[in-house]
């Protein structure tokens, strides 16, 4: 487990499986009212069905994730053809950001992957008011709210305003109907069985107070979601240039789709906490872009070429990607020039080959093994090395048969969370609870046991 959050979610998971109580989010024996449930019952049930504590909560959400490639690909060919359908699938399946979140037990991507999909239902509405598949649409954006609390409903501003002409058919019993039956009553039970304590914690602080710099640790310039955008798209960047063509926009679909992307940039912008995660919602709609944009374009044989140049990035994120989540990018250490930051240049120059052979399906699939093989080796080689940089894991394997004996006496909350999760029950401190080995911790550098 990475980071504080993933541990944290991982054990309320592991506590709702353990306990049978699938109500009240219980971390470490206390209520805990930072986000809604969809997550935890969904580590919960994988616990329940035996997984290990390393499995249970991120295969849930590398399923979730399949799940909507697959959705996305059949939704966007059945709109705007095959080839858009394929290349919007790989597009956004070998994103930076999504591939990424596909293998973190955290609620972004769960999140994402059901307020997309219930945008996505309403494409048809929007292009000639077909309602059928609303109701589908008002359930998958219920499993939003109950995913990340109440920004889906923020999210969902230009759905209402494309639509605004038809605006009572968002209103009709079969649609709303099935928004409430699938958010409201986990909200109501929970609000049953701890009172006021849940909606002081989870609205006013998780919703208002956290839009604040001065309530969460995250403040960041206005620029901030423009590298990030860049860098979340990777290596499918230079797509972006495709969608400044106005004859894009003559149809009401893809006007919602760039709707849906400007106006999440603007809203997560105005406010000065941000984090990378909050962008991922608006990806799937850039993919479906990008996806039918380079499907009808012709002429445009340096755009796929481009970004087979980026995958570059896949081998110089080798050694920088421990060193980023053990302390951050910018105190990384700069790479060192390999052979292999070449192959990209041998792939673009053979994908602009079969772009001028009118061969684009097979350019496409080239670029999909291409980025398919290095996701692996990156997985491959920075695994035992995030593992040690980032993870109490080893230090918990070092620490289990003597844990008796071990109290903590320094470390970093990310790290001390990780711990947490793996012992189950939390060390106690040294200061309240004094025992012959301790865990200390320089900053900088990954806890260490010390002692007789």
């Amino acid at each position: 487990m990475l980071l504080p959050d993933e541990p944290r979610y991982a054990s309320i998971g592991r506590e709702m499986a353990r306990s049978g109580d699938w109500i009240t989010p219980r971390l470490w024996g206390q209520p805990w009212f930072e986000k809604p449930p969809l997550l935890y019952w969904m580590t919960g049930a994988a616990f329940a069905l035996g997984f290990s504590e390393d499995v249970a909560p991120r295969l849930p959400v590398a399923v979730c994730s399949v799940a909507f490639l697959i959705f996305l690909q059949c939704i966007v060919s059945r709109e705007f053809g095959a080839r858009a359908g394929w290349t919007a699938f790989l597009v956004l399946g070998g994103s930076a950001a999504w591939l990424g979140y596909s293998f973190s037990g955290v609620t972004d991507l769960p999140m994402a992957a059901t307020f997309s999909a219930a945008m996505l239902l309403s494409l048809e509405w929007i292009d000639n008011g077909n309602r059928r598949r609303l109701p589908i649409a008002g359930a998958l954006l219920g499993a939003a709210v109950l995913a990340k609390g109440l920004v889906p409903l923020v999210l969902t501003i230009p759905l209402v305003w494309c639509g605004r002409r038809r605006w009572k058919d968002l209103a009709r019993p079969s649609v709303a109907g099935a928004f409430l039956i699938v958010a409201l009553p986990w909200y109501l039970l929970c609000y049953w069985r701890n009172g006021m304590a849940f909606p002081r914690a989870f609205f006013w602080e998780q919703h208002i107070q956290r839009l604040t710099a001065e309530y969460l640790p995250h403040p960041q310039p206005w620029w901030f979601y423009g590298p990030v955008w860049l860098a979340a798209l990777l290596p499918w960047t230079p797509l972006l240039f495709l969608l400044g063509r106005r004859s894009l926009y003559t149809d009401a679909r893809r006007r919602f789709l760039i709707g849906w992307v400007l106006f999440g940039m603007l809203f997560f912008s105005l406010f000065q906490n941000k984090l990378p995660g909050y962008l991922l919602p608006l990806i799937p709609a850039a993919a479906a872009l990008m996806g039918t944009s380079f499907a009808e374009i012709k002429g445009a044989r340096w755009v796929l070429p481009a970004a087979a140049l980026c995958l570059v990035s896949l081998p110089l994120a080798q050694p920088l990607l421990p060193q980023a989540l053990a302390g951050g990018l910018s105190r990384a250490s700069r790479p060192v020039f390999q052979w292999t930051w070449l192959l990209p240049v041998l792939l673009a120059a053979a994908i602009y080959e079969l772009e001028r052979r009118d061969r684009r399906a097979v350019a496409l699939a080239s670029m999909g093994v291409a980025l398919t093989f290095g996701v692996l080796a990156l997985k491959l080689m920075d695994l035992p090395a995030i593992d040690r940089a980032a993870s109490a894991r080893p230090l918990w394997r070092e620490i289990a048969g003597e844990r008796e004996r071990v109290c903590v006496e320094s470390m970093h909350r990310n790290w001390r969370y990780g711990l947490n999760y793996y012992s189950v029950t939390p060390l106690p401190d040294c200061s309240q609870a004094p025992r012959p080995l301790r865990v200390i911790q320089i900053p900088g550098r990954p806890p260490a046991l010390e002692g007789q």
